[in-house]
C-alpha cells in the first residue's frame, strides 16, 4: 500500500514510483502524520508488511548531529530522506522512537539540496560533514528512492563537504558504475555473524556486506567501518577477537577511512517501548542499567567492552582512524 499526499502528486519522483508500483493499492491524504503518528499503532505487527508514505518535508531538513556522530570534523549535521528502515534489527532505537512502522520517503530533494547548500556556504573556511542514515538505511531502497544517485553530485561539487552513507546494503550497483570522490564515506554497520544472523533480520549476513565493501574499495570509494553496538555475551572476546580477524582479512585497513565503536545503548523511553514490543528478547534481559535517562550496559561491563575492543582494532588501524562513541 502507498499512501500519497495530496500536494505532492504531480512530483516527478512520485509519479515515478507509482508507475513502478502500479498495481499496488494508493491512498490519497493530506498529511504524512495522519497515517505515520496516529494512535494505538503496532509497529511490531506493521513491520510484517508496512506501506510506502510519499511525502514533503517542510522544515528542519538538516540539524545538528548528536555528538558522538564524528568521524573527524568539527561541523556535523545529518539529514533525513527517509524515516524509518527496512531492515528489522532488534537492538534499532527507531522501533522505539516511532509509532508506526511504515517508510516515510521524503520526495522534495531539491529542498534538502538547497538547505545543504547554505549550511556549506555559511562555512567556507571550514569542512563540513553530513550524514545519512540517521532514520533509515542510506543504500537499502537506493533502485526506489535514487537517493544516492541524487545527492552525490551535490557533494562533489563542494570540496570543503563529506558525506557519510551509513548502511547494512549490498545495493551498491549505482555506485559502481560511477567514479568515487574523496567526499564520500560508505560506511558500513557490522556485527559478528552470530549477532548479524539473531538481531539483525532482513538485512545482509555479514560475508556479503564484507563483499560488497570489497567491491568498493576496489573502484576507490571510501570505507567506514562502523562496530556499532557492540554487544555483550558471555564469550565476547573470543568472539569478537575472531571478527575483527574476519573483517580486517577482508577489507584493505589502510583505505579505511574511519572506524568508529560503540556498545548497546538506548533512551529509557524507548528501551521501554521495545521491552514491550518483544518480551521475551534475550537482548533486553542484559545486564543494563538506567544512567541519566540512558539504558545501557553496566559500567563495569561496558569498560570491558570497550577496552577489548578497541585493543583489537587498534591492532589493524592507526589510532587517528578511530573514534568511540562514549
Amino acid at each position: 500500500m502507498i499512501y500519497i499526499e495530496e500536494a505532492i502528486l504531480d512530483h516527478p519522483r512520485v509519479q515515478a514510483i507509482c508507475e513502478r508500483y502500479k498495481e499496488t493499492q494508493q491512498i490519497i491524504c493530506r498529511h504524512y502524520g495522519e497515517i505515520f503518528n496516529r494512535n494505538k499503532q503496532n509497529f511490531r505487527f506493521q513491520k510484517k508488511n508496512p506501506a510506502l508514505i510519499l511525502a514533503h518535508k517542510q522544515n528542519k531538513l538538516v540539524l545538528p548531529a548528536p555528538d558522538e556522530y564524528s568521524i573527524g570534523g568539527g561541523l556535523n549535521y545529518y539529514f533525513s530522506h527517509m524515516l524509518n528502515c527496512i531492515y528489522d534489527c532488534r537492538y534499532c532505537f527507531l522501533q522505539g522512537m516511532y509509532r508506526s512502522a511504515f517508510y516515510v520517503l521524503f520526495v522534495n530533494y531539491e529542498d534538502f539540496f538547497s538547505q545543504i547548500n547554505k549550511t556549506i556556504n555559511e562555512q567556507p573556511e571550514r569542512q563540513v560533514y553530513f550524514f545519512s542514515g540517521y532514520d533509515c538505511d542510506s543504500l537499502a531502497l537506493e533502485p526506489v528512492t535514487g537517493f544516492a544517485d541524487s545527492f552525490l553530485p551535490l557533494f562533489r561539487e563542494h570540496k570543503n563537504s563529506v558525506i557519510e552513507l551509513r548502511t547494512k546494503s549490498v545495493q551498491i550497483r549505482n555506485l559502481l558504475r560511477q567514479p568515487a570522490f574523496d567526499q564520500c564515506v560508505i560506511a558500513y554497520s557490522l556485527s559478528p555473524d552470530n549477532i548479524a544472523d539473531t538481531l539483525e533480520l532482513k538485512a545482509p549476513g555479514l560475508d556479503k556486506r564484507l563483499k560488497a565493501i570489497s567491491q568498493l574499495q576496489q573502484r576507490g570509494w571510501n570505507i567506514g567501518l562502523r562496530f556499532d553496538p557492540v554487544i555483550y555475551q558471555t564469550e565476547f572476546k573470543a568472539v569478537y577477537r575472531q571478527f575483527f580477524q574476519k573483517v580486517f582479512s577482508t577489507v584493505d585497513a589502510d583505505q579505511v577511512h574511519s572506524v568508529s565503536l560503540g556498545t548497546f545503548r538506548m533512551p529509557a523511553d524507548f528501551f521501554q517501548k521495545m521491552q514491550k514490543l518483544y518480551p521475551q528478547e534475550k537482548l533486553f534481559a542484559a545486564p543494563l542499567t538506567k544512567q541519566q535517562k540512558q539504558i545501557a550496559y553496566h559500567p563495569d561491563i561496558d569498560k570491558a567492552l570497550m577496552t577489548f575492543c578497541q585493543q583489537e582494532i587498534l591492532q589493524y588501524i592507526p589510532k587517528k582512524k578511530y573514534f568511540p562513541c562514549q
